[in-house]
């Protein structure tokens, strides 16, 4: 019955979980190395260092199951990565016209009234 499956499915998960678990580490360690190498090399940080690392992650992956899947896992990779930066610019676009730039403040500290307690040597 239901039960039966339920501890089934229990089971299933606790046999997969160290596997599942051991993978994500690699290929988010792979990810980050070769994301952080972008960033180094080119001197920038931009979606384009995500993208292209998700691609490259993808193809070294794969590289033991031959070319064609090399690139399949590349262009899967490079996608995913690519959704997922354009949602955040998505994101970040519209959640900026929600809240308006404040006032502007001076830079030059002399334009700055006079603060109330300019006088603080008095109680030292």
């Amino acid at each position: 019955g239901v039960n039966h499956r339920l501890r089934g499915s229990l089971t299933a998960i606790r046999t997969r979980a160290p596997q599942l678990g051991g993978s994500f580490a690699v290929w988010g360690g792979l990810f980050s190395m070769i994301d952080c190498s972008m960033v180094r090399m080119r001197g920038k940080e931009d979606p384009w260092n995500s993208i292209t690392s998700g691609a490259l992650t993808g193809a070294i992956l794969a590289a033991r199951n031959g070319p064609v899947a090399m690139v399949g896992s590349a262009a899967m990779g490079g996608i995913l990565l690519a959704l997922i930066e354009g949602a955040g610019i998505l994101l970040t676009r519209f959640a900026s016209t929600q809240f308006p730039n404040g006032p502007q403040l001076s830079e030059d500290p002399s334009q700055l009234q006079p603060s109330p307690f300019s006088d603080y040597r008095q109680y030292q």
